[in-house]
């Protein structure tokens, strides 16, 4: 009887916590942490500080090596021969005019929130943990699934360096295994590896490695478009259907696809905690590197469809393959060799990301908090490192390009909703102190307008219901805009013109 009486304490102890365990969830879903609180309190449990050692032209670099590369050798040609044909160039100042407007909202969190936690921390602090932990899920499944991808076009466009013109040629084939995951690649899981390496000995230092090979990228841009400029032909852009052969749908169509391009401006964000002097460096690193990569993107849309009609353009190294066609073919192998370096920048910075990512949801206690472990000596998220660095390899050594990019879209979109929404939320209402059932009913109602205004387009609809769903989101916003005031922060950087750089939500 002695023994039996704690036992059943102990027992019955046990289902009073299961039966509070629907009360702990909710609260601890709704739970919203202060700008304070994640400044210092929930830093604190890395036990290390991060080094401020970047400054803005820094961020700039990181940026702009970030983005470089992966939307123009990845999605360039697929877009040109199946969506926007030699009108590309425009899906890429369409989708650049949107990633500018969520660059935006992403750069006044980063100045009011300069930590490490990105697009969790500024939903975390608005929303609540479980709206934060879904983002911060999202866009680090996104970053292990691009940066898989990017490793594995690395591949591709070292062969063409190598004089190969088989883009599966230093990839091995098991019978065994499941088509689209029976092409192993070595090089990619080689490159992931040593990459992980470098970032776990100094951030300083891979920047500078980064801001190097950044500087020869861009001038090797440079050489593409001069040549495509140069040796190509206006007509090229006319032949077989005109400039838009699939017409304003492809347009846009192709503008949503090569948005994944612009992906690489919120890992700058992730880089808050690194930067000396945030308030001043972030919105200069940030919209800065927004607009280089813009400009650059559609140049060099524009040459590969000079050099090229577009009927011609290759989906898989869809520049070196130009050059080729044009007669220059030691330019293919220049462009093999640029475009690898291109890819090797960009996933220096994505890795560099998503690391700080995972660093912070072990500070939110919501993954094992050994991977928030900051290395003393270092400033480096080391366990975080080395654990992505291990999962994108895996990755990158079965799994096809085509399957990874499928997955990311859709989660990247939604995460940049969510930040958009956020920042709306927090000038009106946890700053502006307006009631909150007035920003909540604008979000849903512009939510709506832009749902039933991507499905009219996707359905192809009569033109009088995209007319009236996109009429009836400028009128919402201009109402919301009058009669809802919004206090102007004069001491931090903010959004102008707030809510409309928020509309972005519908953009993408």
């Amino acid at each position: 009887m002695a023994t039996t009486a704690p036992n059943t304490i102990c027992f019955s102890n046990y289902l009073y916590s299961l039966s509070q365990t629907p009360q702990r969830l909710r609260k601890r879903m709704l739970a919203t942490w202060t700008p304070d609180q994640e400044l210092n309190q929930v830093r604190q449990r890395s036990g290390a500080d991060m080094k401020r050692k970047l400054k803005w032209h820094d961020l700039m670099a990181l940026g702009v090596g970030g983005m470089l590369g992966v939307g123009v050798f990845v999605t360039t040609g697929d877009v040109a021969l199946e969506k926007s044909g030699p009108s590309v160039f425009i899906s890429y100042i369409i989708a650049g005019i949107s990633a500018l407007l969520s660059s935006l909202c992403y750069t006044e969190f980063s100045v009011q929130i300069p930590v490490a936690g990105g697009a969790f921390s500024y939903l975390r602090v608005t929303f609540g943990e479980f709206v934060g932990y879904f983002a911060g899920a999202n866009i680090l499944l996104a970053y292990v699934l691009s940066n898989a991808g990017v490793a594995r076009t690395f591949t591709e466009y070292l062969s063409y360096t190598f004089g190969l013109h088989s883009p599966k040629s230093w990839r091995v084939k098991v019978d065994g295994l499941v088509e689209g995951y029976n092409m192993l690649d070595f090089p990619a899981v080689a490159l992931i590896l040593l990459l992980t390496l470098c970032l776990c000995r100094s951030t300083k230092e891979s920047s500078i490695l980064n801001l190097i090979m950044t500087v020869f990228h861009v001038v090797f841009f440079g050489f593409i478009i001069i040549a495509g400029f140069f040796h190509g032909s206006a007509n090229n852009l006319v032949k077989e259907g005109g400039l838009t052969p699939f017409g304003v749908r492809g347009l846009f169509d192709g503008a949503a696809i090569v948005y994944i391009s612009y992906i690489g401006y919120d890992s700058v964000s992730t880089m808050a905690e690194e930067i000396q002097n945030p308030s001043k460096s972030l919105p200069v690193g940030i919209v800065g590197s927004v607009l280089i990569v813009s400009a650059i993107y559609c140049l060099m849309a524009l040459s590969l469809c000079l050099m090229v009609p577009y009927k011609e353009i290759s989906k898989h190294a869809s520049f070196s393959m130009a050059f080729q066609r044009i007669g220059w073919k030691w330019a293919g192998n220049v462009v093999g060799a640029g475009a690898s370096l291109g890819l090797v920048a960009s996933l220096i910075v994505a890795m560099l990301g998503q690391a700080r990512y995972l660093c912070v949801l072990g500070r939110a206690r919501l993954v094992p908090s050994w991977l928030a472990q900051v290395h003393p000596s270092r400033g480096t998220p080391l366990n975080a490192t080395l654990f992505l660095g291990l999962c994108t390899a895996t990755i990158a050594l079965f799994t096809e390009l085509t399957i990874v990019m499928d997955m990311i879209s859709l989660g990247t979109l939604l995460v940049f909703y969510l930040v958009a929404n956020a920042l709306i939320y927090r000038k009106y209402v946890m700053i502006s102190r307006n009631p909150p059932s007035h920003t909540f009913l604008y979000l849903f109602l512009l939510s709506s307008c832009a749902i039933g205004f991507s499905i009219s387009w996707k359905l192809k609809l009569q033109l009088w219901s995209l007319l009236l769903l996109g009429g009836s989101m400028i009128i919402i916003t201009a109402l919301f805009h009058y009669m809802v005031p919004c206090l102007r922060q004069d001491t931090q950087w903010s959004v102008p013109f707030m809510p409309w750089p928020g509309r972005n939500v519908s953009l993408p």
